[in-house]
């Protein structure tokens, strides 16, 4: 994908309308600091577009990215982040619930998880969540820079494992160091638009 125009098109807090878009919307879903905003910075080959943070629980909204005036990218607020009280978890998980359910240009959810590490309880909660919502969701395996090569095998079959996922669904290992996987999720999007 040639990036031509992108801008930060809307920001939804927790009492925000929702937008009625009227172009394809790719979600992004995952925990605090799985890499959710270098991802996004990776996809549109930009250094900084999304904010990035060391701290995590910092997307707290719903962010919408306008490529090229054709489809969105759907910065969802990381979850699962233990400094945030339960009151506030919890609005953010229906403001997510909300848009999974009332969107009706969302195309395909993707789950980030950290390739490093066995995928969490919430993990597993989300991935579950998004398929009972009728979704496909498509796993993204970040930092997947830090793994030597023969690592790799092991850590996508325990992430395949732990979140139960069938064979026919898609894992790609993802890093925004190398951009490694980009292509791929790139693919994913363009075949969800035909």
């Amino acid at each position: 994908m040639i990036i031509k125009s992108l801008s930060l098109e809307t920001v939804c807090g927790i009492t925000s309308r929702l937008p009625e878009n009227v172009l394809p919307e790719f979600a992004f879903a995952g925990k605090s600091n799985v890499g959710k905003s270098s991802m996004i910075n990776a996809l549109v080959n930009r250094k900084s577009f999304a904010r990035t943070s060391s701290e995590p629980g910092k997307t707290q909204t719903i962010n919408f990215y306008n490529i090229n005036k054709e489809l969105y990218l759907v910065d969802l607020p990381g979850y699962g982040y233990a400094r945030t009280s339960m009151e506030t978890r919890e609005k953010w998980g229906k403001m997510i619930e909300r848009y999974l359910h009332t969107s009706k240009m969302l195309k395909q959810v993707f789950l980030l998880v950290d390739i490093r590490h066995e995928p969490s309880q919430n993990d597993v909660n989300m991935y579950d969540w998004i398929k009972y919502q009728g979704f496909s969701p498509v796993v993204i395996a970040t930092k997947s820079d830090k793994l030597n090569r023969s690592q790799l095998p092991r850590q996508i079959k325990l992430v395949r494992d732990t979140l139960g996922m069938e064979k026919d669904e898609i894992l790609i290992p993802f890093s925004a160091e190398t951009k490694q996987g980009r292509d791929e999720i790139w693919e994913v999007i363009n075949g969800a638009m035909q």
